[in-house]
């Protein structure tokens, strides 16, 4: 699920789908029009929620919750197609996050197989590094996406609060993310938006891959061409319209690592791919002075501007001179606290900095099936952020495009 805050811009689509056009249309006109044969059993129909279910058969129908099973304590972020709440299972007495999707936003965005190709890679995959899938499930209304909870959050807001990460943080993130990336693409798959946003921490300060919303399976040896991302992470193969393969994630995860050491990014972010692409071909990509030599080889081999020659397997990236000493096991790991992590937690500007300006006004008015049964008369948005329920949340700074 979304780290938690990825607010894409509204997408750009290729034509709606056939069905959709059919269902909005034709289906429709036949239930309006009280004068066509069968209209009254069509009305009844189209609110059955088998009816539904034959396009979204990845999300087990269920009904709403309720209060009895999940409690919402608040909202998290404001995401792509719909907010992330923070909720409590009363049974498990666990805290999770829930994505939340209206169905009307899925159908006049055209992302339905998007949202289907996100719940079905992330029931395929279990990793240490990897941000897990719990449950998902829909209602008449909304899709639910429920992961686990992460109260640290997400590795921008730390990234903003130090500046820059010495090389000893970045040698470990580097080799939790190199993992997981290692790992998804060994099982056939491409995540496709990998940035700060979408790395999750742990109580201990260890990494979690968030936010499948653009992943998809592409087994070894194929081509994708779509292009998508968040732009000054993006491949210059991505955002010439591919093709591109599983090396796009590689040069993704090294604008991370130099991001993380130098407090900016190598090329600044432009309005629009065919800009981004135009600027990435000119840079030079010249590494710092400070950089160790050992720091400087592994980012110039995984920002090799030809995918070809780039450096784009975790056996390759774990025999780098830099990780020389680093074990790759992710228990090991894992087994030290990321001290700079959990020292940047402490500070008492850290819930404003993770909120990054965004508003509680985003949220208010959101009607919700588990926010029903709020007491009458009260928005259940604005009851959440009377009660001072509202956790940090993370309005996206990078510019995000969605191309279906």
């Amino acid at each position: 699920m979304g780290a938690y805050g990825s607010k894409a811009e509204k997408p750009r689509l290729r034509g709606a789908s056939g069905w959709r056009r059919r269902l909005l249309s034709g289906s429709r006109r036949m239930i309006e029009d009280g004068d066509a044969p069968g209209a009254e059993k069509l009305r009844v129909e189209w609110n059955l929620p088998a009816f539904i279910c034959m396009f979204l058969p990845e999300f087990p129908h269920r009904n709403v919750p309720g209060h009895q099973q999940l409690q919402v304590l608040g909202f998290i972020a404001k995401g792509s197609f719909g907010p992330i709440l923070k909720v409590k299972d009363k049974a498990r007495e666990r805290t999770y996050a829930v994505k939340v999707i209206p169905k009307s936003e899925i159908l006049r965005l055209g992302v339905l197989e998007q949202s289907k190709e996100e719940v079905i890679v992330q029931r395929q995959v279990r990793h240490p590094f990897v941000h897990n899938l719990q449950d998902c499930w829909q209602t008449q209304r909304h899709l639910y996406i429920m992961c686990d909870y992460c109260s640290t959050g997400d590795l921008y807001t730390y990234w903003m609060m130090s500046g820059r990460f010495g090389e000893d943080v970045v040698k470990v993130f580097g080799a939790e993310l190199g993992s997981a990336l290692g790992f998804l693409h060994d099982f056939g798959i491409i995540h496709r938006d990998v940035k700060m946003e979408n790395v999750l921490l742990t109580d201990e300060g260890h990494l979690r891959l968030a936010d499948f919303g653009l992943s998809r399976r592409l087994e070894r040896g194929g081509r994708a061409f779509t292009i998508c991302g968040t732009i000054q992470y993006m491949a210059p193969e991505v955002l010439g319209g591919g093709p591109y393969s599983h090396a796009a994630d590689w040069w993704s995860l090294g604008i991370l690592l130099f991001a993380l050491a130098t407090g900016k990014f190598p090329v600044a972010p432009e309005p629009d791919h065919c800009s981004m692409l135009r600027q990435v071909r000119r840079c030079p990509y010249e590494m710092p002075p400070s950089f160790s030599p050992a720091f400087s080889l592994l980012l110039a081999e995984l920002m090799c501007k030809t995918p070809t020659r780039r450096l784009r397997t975790l056996e390759r990236f774990q025999r780098q001179t830099f990780f020389l000493g680093t074990p790759f096991d992710c228990h090991l790991l894992q087994k030290t606290p990321m001290q700079r992590i959990l020292e940047l937690k402490q500070r008492p500007d850290r819930p404003e900095r993770a909120r990054r300006g965004l508003s509680s006004l985003a949220f208010s008015g959101f009607d919700c099936d588990l926010l029903q049964g709020s007491p009458s008369g009260t928005d259940p948005g604005q009851l959440l952020i009377q009660k001072r329920l509202l956790p940090p949340a993370r309005a996206p700074p990078n510019k995000r495009e969605v191309f279906v």
